[in-house]
């Protein structure tokens, strides 16, 4: 995985994310916006279970709307507004995320999907708009990745079965 931070405007802070993956563009899309799949895929390492619901509407204007945490008590909340639907090549949304001490980010996410190799896909991530280094660092360094991560861990694991 390719992980980038920049600093774009006074205020703001970018990243940029690329990854590839072991599927096609189009499993690979239907598995990143699918309510069910992506609480497997999310939680499927999970130890001990935690909270997690999914809600989403894939539509231009369509809201998808997650909450999860390992307790009710500590909930990490995220509502994507879906701007541009392009299958299996581009999604863009904006991300409103609250964090457990309350916090929130307001960004824009614009993810594309390229076919490469044999059936395998590479992500772009193009996430902007954070408000300070350390929320965009905590996405650069865990959140995408670790999402990255259990994405292909999933996707392999389909693959097999």
């Amino acid at each position: 995985m390719t992980t980038t931070g920049s600093d774009h405007s006074p205020g703001t802070f970018d990243l940029r994310v690329e990854h590839e993956l072991p599927a096609t563009p189009e499993v690979v899309f239907d598995t990143y916006t699918d309510a069910d799949k992506q609480i497997a895929w999310l939680t499927m390492d999970d130890e001990e279970p935690g909270f997690m619901e999914m809600d989403v509407d894939l539509r231009v204007g369509g809201i998808q709307d997650a909450a999860w945490g390992p307790s009710v008590d500590q909930i990490y909340h995220e509502k994507q507004e879906f701007l541009e639907i392009d299958r299996p090549r581009r999604l863009v949304t904006t991300s409103r995320s609250t964090f457990a001490d309350g916090t929130t980010s307001l960004t824009r996410i614009e993810m594309t999907f390229d076919a490469v190799g044999d059936g395998h896909t590479r992500v772009r991530v193009e996430q902007t708009g954070f408000d300070d280094e350390e929320t965009r660092d905590a996405f650069r360094d865990a959140g995408w990745p670790d999402a990255f991560d259990a994405l292909e861990r999933y996707l392999l694991r389909e693959s097999e079965s």
